[in-house]
């Protein structure tokens, strides 16, 4: 039986359109939503994968964009046998837009040592203007504002930052006429790429243009213009097999990024404006939903797949401080920065949010999703073959603090579902097993966490691993074929070669060993260069 909510659980600030709930949403464990529908599958797609969304679908990690090759679409993409996957790529002297932390970690262990302390505060404070500054001037004057020679549109159109109303509104041009608005400037003590996510962006949709007007597309109309390419037997016919939608997440995050709750009002839907919110409530959520299901529905694809959004607050990068509310509570008092230690935790001097504030955030994301449930069953109904992948149930599943740990805080569905989520037999065998705390590291090895990279919002490469498994299991279910290296048809369960990704995981194969000790220098050095709070503001 489902707990009942209690008058602890409301933030009285939350507007009168979020339900709080006093459990999660139950997750979604049939993708169909028990609706049967008919597939013509005649012909053969131009396009077998095509995917929209934000950061987990671009393959952000540990703070930047740049290991796309091994991001969840390329993976399954692989997995299909079809190497004409495209998608931007972003190899660049620091590892990618707008700071891979990975990268920065293992230079740090090679100039200033295991440990940053009174000793080499100074080395360490000069090392990192200058590694700052070398890609301030890669992508702000020198090679990185190049963009590269591509005619045809990239079949990951993810863009990390982005939400619903990006993905309806933004396109190359309009991030050119943003960045015409401020010349660059060099800043000692805030030292970011202006203008990094539009750059980033510039590489998925450059090539997205209208051959008859040079106009250039959203990620949606990209897409459209995709489909639209028929197959090789019918020009009329689905020109894409399989379209990925993973967006929303942006929707909510921006309140965990920057410990702030502001709920969206007026302007909701005017990029010039709605920067100033930090989580949309819910009937915003759905009108900005409801237009991107129609342009979705305009999209010529033979089977579409709708992710749920994740609880971003079971994410590491708030930390829950103290112990739990009740030993029957998903919620500590107050979450903070990961860096923050129980005992030196202030509630009056760190960013934090409280627990009926993560519950207020949790119960909107709850609704978005029922939503996203919503139009998945309408579009079945109508006899569109349209597919569920529950991520926030995956996520639930996977939190090792909110429940995994305090078995009486789980919620009423809990066993109905099957409990915690059985890892891929070749990550069970790691030691540690891979969790979904932050990943720390020393010159032993990994001491915890392992599923979330280096900025504790993101997957590791094994992470993105679990999103394309659970995706090529749905896509089976569609009746779609994957194919060796030979061109034969595959038989049976598709399976992702886990040993080969650990290998690929740097993190999980080779985490990087003076972690720990930098992760408790974090604190005082982002109190001298804004590194970290300035990478808050940016919008993963």
């Amino acid at each position: 039986m489902a707990k009942p909510v209690t008058d602890d659980m409301r933030d009285l600030k939350t507007p009168d359109d979020v339900i709080i709930r006093a459990e999660a949403r139950k997750p979604e464990t049939d993708p169909t939503l028990g609706i049967g529908v008919q597939v013509n599958r005649e012909g053969t797609p131009r396009h077998r994968l095509v995917t929209i969304g934000d950061s987990l679908t671009q393959g952000f990690q540990s703070g930047a964009i740049f290991n796309t090759q091994i991001s969840f679409p390329a993976l399954i993409a692989r997995e299909m046998g079809w190497t004409e996957f495209r998608y931007p790529t972003y190899n660049t002297p620091g590892d990618g837009l707008p700071l891979n932390l990975e990268r920065l970690v293992r230079e740090l262990e090679q100039k200033v040592g295991d440990r940053i302390d009174v000793w080499n505060f100074i080395p360490t404070l000069l090392f990192l203007r200058n590694y700052l500054d070398k890609l301030e001037d890669y992508w702000e004057r020198g090679e990185g504002t190049i963009l590269p020679s591509q005619k045809e549109i990239n079949h990951n159109l993810g863009v990390y930052g982005w939400d619903l109303r990006n993905i309806l509104s933004r396109n190359a041009s309009s991030c050119l006429e943003l960045m015409s608005r401020k010349i660059p400037r060099e800043d000692v003590f805030r030292q970011l790429v202006d203008y990094h996510n539009e750059r980033a962006a510039l590489r998925v949709l450059n090539s997205s243009v209208r051959s008859q007007t040079g106009e250039t597309l959203t990620p949606l109309q990209a897409a459209t213009t995709l489909g639209a390419e028929g197959t090789p037997e019918n020009g009329d016919a689905d020109g894409i097999e399989t379209l990925i939608m993973i967006i929303g997440s942006n929707n909510a995050l921006g309140s965990l990024l920057t410990f702030k709750i502001a709920w969206s009002d007026e302007g909701y839907d005017d990029m010039e404006i709605n920067d100033r919110y930090t989580i949309w409530r819910p009937i915003h959520f759905k009108a900005e939903l409801d237009k991107v299901v129609a342009e979705v529905k305009q999209i010529r694809a033979r089977h579409v797949i709708w992710a749920t959004v994740p609880h971003v607050t079971i994410a590491p990068f708030a930390r829950g401080v103290d112990t739990k509310i009740r030993k029957d509570s998903r919620y500590f008092p107050y979450y903070t920065l990961p860096w923050v230690s129980d005992a030196g935790f202030n509630q009056d001097r760190h960013p934090n949010l409280t627990a009926s504030e993560v519950r207020a955030i949790d119960s909107a994301i709850d609704q978005y999703n029922d939503c996203i449930i919503d139009a998945v069953r309408k579009a079945r109904i109508e006899g569109r073959d349209w597919y569920l992948f529950d991520l926030a149930g995956l996520l639930d599943r996977l939190a090792q603090r909110r429940y995994i740990e305090t078995p009486r805080a789980r919620p009423s569905w809990w066993k109905e579902i099957g409990g915690e989520y059985q890892l891929p037999s070749q990550l069970q065998k790691l030691d540690p097993k891979p969790d979904s705390r932050f990943s720390i590291s020393d010159a032993t090895g990994r001491k915890q966490g392992g599923l979330f990279s280096l900025d504790g919002i993101h997957p590791t490469t094994i992470g993105y691993g679990i999103m394309a498994q659970e995706l090529i299991a749905i896509m089976q279910t569609a009746g779609v074929e994957f194919y060796d290296d030979r061109g034969n048809l595959r038989q049976g369960k598709v399976e992702i070669d886990f040993r080969q990704l650990i290998d690929r995981d740097t993190l999980i194969s080779n985490p990087p060993k003076a972690f720990e000790n930098y992760f408790k220098a974090i604190g005082w050095l982002d109190r001298y260069l804004s590194v970290f709070g300035n990478l808050l503001k940016s919008n993963y």
